[in-house]
C-alpha cells in the first residue's frame, strides 16, 4: 500500500476503499508507524510555521508565537494526536461486543486510523492558522469515514450501528477536547497569562 495512494482513496472514493482495507493484513503497530505517525505530523509541522511565522488572530488581537512554544505545541499535538487514536481505537474495540460486534483491535484500529486521514492532511492549512475552518470540516468528514469504516470493517449490524457510532463521537468530542486543554495548559498558558489571554 503505498501511503499517498491510501490517503487520496480514502478521502476521494471511501466505499471502495473500504472494502480494501477490510481484507488488508494490518498490525496495531504498522498501523501507527507506516501511516499514523507520518500523517500525523503534517499538522504538528505545518502549526509550527504557522503559529511562528504568520500568527494567530483572535478577535481583534492578533501574534505570533514564540518558536519554542510552537514547538512544544507541535510536540504535544503529535503524540496526543496519536495517543488519542489509540484511545478511540481501544475504547471502539472494548465496546464493540455491546453492539453486535466482535473484539478485533486490528479492525478497530484500522476503522479509526483511516478515519483521521482528512483531519491529519486538511493539517497542512495550519501554515495559515486563519484557515483552521478547513482542518474542521475535514475533521467533521472525518467521522463520515469512520462511520463507515466501523461498519465496513467491525461489521456492526445496521439496527446497532447508529448507537455505536454515537457512542464513538462522545468518546472522539472528549477525547479532543481533553487533549486541547492539555495542549493549551503545556504550551501556551503561561504566555497567554503573559499576554492576558
Amino acid at each position: 500500500m503505498n501511503l499517498v495512494d491510501r490517503a487520496k482513496n480514502i478521502m476521494f472514493s471511501p466505499k471502495t476503499e473500504w472494502d480494501v482495507i477490510k481484507v488488508e493484513s494490518w498490525t496495531i503497530s504498522d498501523l501507527f508507524t507506516k501511516y499514523a505517525l507520518i500523517l500525523a505530523a503534517i499538522p504538528a509541522v505545518a502549526g509550527i510555521i504557522g503559529f511562528s511565522i504568520f500568527g494567530v488572530s483572535w478577535g481583534f488581537f492578533s501574534f505570533k508565537v514564540p518558536f519554542g512554544d510552537s514547538i512544544t505545541w507541535a510536540i504535544t499535538t503529535y503524540i496526543l494526536s496519536i495517543l488519542g487514536v489509540f484511545l478511540i481505537a481501544f475504547i471502539a474495540d472494548a465496546l464493540a461486543p455491546s453492539f453486535g460486534s466482535t473484539k478485533d483491535m486490528s479492525a478497530s484500529t484500522k476503522a479509526i486510523v483511516f478515519a483521521y486521514t482528512p483531519a491529519w492532511v486538511a493539517g497542512i492549512f495550519n501554515i495559515i492558522p486563519s484557515l483552521n475552518i478547513i482542518v474542521a470540516l475535514a475533521g467533521i468528514y472525518g467521522l463520515i469515514l469512520m462511520y463507515m469504516g466501523l461498519q465496513k470493517i467491525k461489521d456492526v449490524p445496521q439496527d446497532k450501528m447508529i448507537g455505536y457510532f454515537i457512542v464513538i463521537i462522545v468518546v472522539a468530542i472528549v477525547v479532543y477536547i481533553v487533549t486541547g486543554l492539555i495542549v493549551r495548559e503545556i504550551a501556551f498558558s503561561g504566555y497567554m497569562m503573559t499576554e492576558g489571554l
